[in-house]
């Protein structure tokens, strides 16, 4: 039986965002090989929604929804001995279940096969996005 545990530690999301990168309309799906420890399972998993998707309900309804999905899809179709994170996407939340679980299928046989989408461009120089702090520059 395949044991599958759940991220739990930041460290491990931010370290998800350095794998296979595959893109949907209703989620992100991140898989980070290679990095599950032996003793705690075969494979994990993780969700996160950021509050830009909508209030409390709406992201612990999409959650729920991707928890049962990947609970569902990753004994079959997961890569043993990775990290699965899902991100939710604006639109999400109203997607048909049916269709989110043939999404994830496509996603998951694409990560599989190596095939993620490529990297994201990086923005030039940072700007500043707020008040200047006092004492700091001009």
């Amino acid at each position: 039986m395949t044991r599958i545990a759940t991220i739990r530690k930041r460290a491990d999301f931010v370290a998800a965002n350095r794998g296979i990168r595959v893109a949907r309309p209703g989620f992100v799906l991140l898989v980070n090989r290679d990095c599950v420890p032996a003793a705690e399972a075969d494979m994990r998993f993780g969700v996160t929604v950021t509050k830009k998707i909508g209030n409390a309900v709406v992201r612990n309804r999409m959650k729920r929804r991707f928890r049962a999905l990947l609970r569902e899809a990753l004994p079959q179709a997961g890569i043993a001995g990775a990290d699965h994170v899902m991100i939710g996407r604006e639109g999400g939340v109203e997607r048909d279940f049916a269709l989110l679980r043939d999404e994830l299928a496509v996603a998951l046989s694409r990560a599989a096969a190596g095939k993620g989408d490529p990297p994201r461009k990086r923005g030039g120089p940072r700007q500043n996005q707020g008040r200047a702090k006092p004492g700091r520059g001009k």
